[in-house]
């Protein structure tokens, strides 16, 4: 059997290795070219300057080339995901593609992966992103020292561990990349980022999580301690080590992992971080820290929080839909406020992310299949917004929307991509957020109208951010200091199209992405949640059949 699962993770470690070794060695060239430009400028004269063209192009050629490494590791990864999708059997409920091996036998832990449907998805999520992002990200750096390589090789490390933390079937392994993932971001905001505060907002980053994951530490140690084992299949279902241990102690593990991934998620109010991050990342950054990092929070709820400790769960239900609630209004209220266009795109993320977090936990199977469908849609939405505001910021060196107006007279394309991704955005009929929203209104109407009434006002005021940016940004009169603003070329259209594509594609047919979500949640409801009360005092397993 392939190992397909290992194959997607080792391939952009190895990339991540290979491009980072390529970048550190441009250094002497770059150096030689620091040199000799202090040389003449020092009167070094004519021989200085000719020795310092070649070592000029020598470290840029360095550079082209790592880069072009990277991409060419970020689309054998997407390669080998789609091969193993194309395997995927859409009615099995159970993980696929499972590999289980023996890592610290001294205390249980395992490299144990496997895939779900959900799991499946979200993969495919990342591979699709990060190749666009490289192809986005290409000029960005090209005044750093290394000329962006390590950045890029900092997203192929970033994307190893995102395919590990959705592939691993072990609690331990799990961990182990959810933390470890923090590593690659800190330092593509931290040192990748843009503004005199990106230090600032990696630190805030770096310690939100670090703090979330220290406290899950705490709650796998004791799923170990009460289970026996590290295996999630061991640890689920009615048979599994934690079916009998005490409520009291489920509800304080659920509460352990809770945590963490409400702070991932993010939800009110523990959001804060991430305007801050947002704000001081490139583009390409901020699509995979919304896009998909943010999912690990809500793919954790599902998976841990509510397969494992399913006796815990009647405890949570009312508290996260009413935290739920909030993050939908009150994210969609700030974006209205914000001036600045990646902070704004960052506070839409809070509200959609309540729509998803409350879909997890109507426990209805409807309102959980448009939460699972929502996390890959919302990436291609988000990453799509993020990446042709990055356009922009790009050409006017700033995020401010009041430094813009009329760009559709001198950029037709670009004004048309940031129309389709903002209407994406709202939900639109037509586009694949719409889909996963729908089925989230109508699973959670099941559950409490009421709640289905107020998440309503987060589609409303969606409406009003999105056409309001793009009213200030790209209609009126052009000013005269954007009368030279160039439209997307060749490369930014390959970035951005396929995303724009696929919001199209799913939003016309999204029934491939549910017929691999649909058995898993069906688990999920059946297993995790069927001892939990819904709001009329059915069980969720009825409310989720009506």
């Amino acid at each position: 059997m392939i190992p397909w699962l290992t194959i997607a993770i080792a391939l952009p470690a190895i990339g991540a290795v290979a491009v980072w070794a390529l970048s550190r060695s441009r250094t002497p060239a770059a150096d030689t070219a620091q040199t000799n430009r202090a040389e003449a400028a020092a009167g070094g004269g004519t021989d200085t300057i000719t020795r310092v063209r070649p070592a000029q192009r020598t470290a840029a050629a360095g550079a082209e080339n790592a880069k072009r490494a990277a991409f060419g590791f970020s689309l054998a990864t997407l390669a080998v995901v789609v091969a193993m999708a194309l395997r995927f059997d859409p009615g099995a409920s159970g993980l696929q593609f499972e590999q289980t091996h023996d890592w610290i036998p001294r205390f249980g832990v395992h490299y144990a992966v496997g895939v779900d449907g959900i799991a499946l998805v979200l993969i495919l999520l990342s591979a699709v992103l990060v190749p666009l992002v490289m192809l986005a990200a290409w000029r960005e750096h090209e005044d750093r020292q290394d000329g962006g390589a390590g950045y890029f090789a900092l997203i192929l490390a970033l994307q190893a561990m995102m395919v590990g933390v959705f592939a691993a079937a072990d609690v331990f392994l799990f961990y182990v990349f959810f933390e470890a993932m923090l590593i690659p971001v800190y330092f593509m905001i931290g040192r990748y980022g843009r503004g005199e505060q990106r230090a600032r907002a990696a630190v805030k980053f770096l310690l939100y999580s670090l703090a979330g994951g220290l406290i899950m530490l705490v709650a796998v140690i004791g799923v170990y301690v009460a289970g026996g084992t590290f295996l999630w299949t061991e640890l689920t279902g009615s048979g599994g080590a934690l079916a009998g241990i005490d409520t009291e102690l489920a509800v304080w593990l659920f509460l352990g992992f809770f945590i963490a991934f409400a702070i991932k998620a993010p939800m009110w109010p523990v959001h804060t971080w991430l305007p801050d991050a947002a704000q001081a990342s490139r583009p390409g950054t901020a699509v995979l820290l919304v896009g998909v990092l943010d999912k690990v929070g809500t793919y954790g709820m599902l998976r841990y929080c509510l397969e494992l400790f399913p006796s815990a769960v009647s405890a949570f239900v009312w508290p996260v839909v009413a935290l739920s609630l909030i993050s939908i209004v009150y994210g969609a209220i700030l974006a209205i406020g914000q001036s600045d266009m990646m902070r704004l795109v960052a506070y839409t993320s809070v509200s959609h992310f309540g729509f998803i977090t409350l879909g997890i936990f109507a426990l209805t199977e409807q309102a959980q299949a448009g939460a699972a469908l929502y996390m890959v849609n919302h990436g291609f939405a988000t990453g799509a917004l993020f990446l042709v505001v990055g356009f922009l910021v790009s050409r006017r060196g700033s995020a401010e929307i009041a430094d813009y107006g009329g760009v559709q007279k001198v950029a037709p394309v670009l004004a048309g991509a940031f129309l389709v991704a903002g209407l994406a955005g709202l939900g639109l009929p037509g586009l694949a957020p719409f889909v996963s929203e729908f089925l989230v209104l109508i699973g959670v109407y099941a559950f409490s109208p009421v709640a289905a009434v107020i998440a309503v006002l987060g589609v409303v005021l969606a409406a009003l951010y999105v056409l309001w940016m793009y009213q200030r940004t790209m209609t009126g009169p052009t000013p005269e200091r954007l009368s030279g603003l160039k439209d997307l070329n060749v490369r930014e259209k390959w970035a951005v199209g396929p995303l724009l594509a696929l919001l199209i594609v799913f939003g016309l047919y999204p029934q491939p992405m549910l017929d691999a979500i649909d058995p898993a949640v069906e688990r999920t409801v059946q297993i995790g949640t069927a001892d939990a009360p819904a709001a009329d005092g059915a069980t969720a397993e009825e409310g989720g059949r009506e």
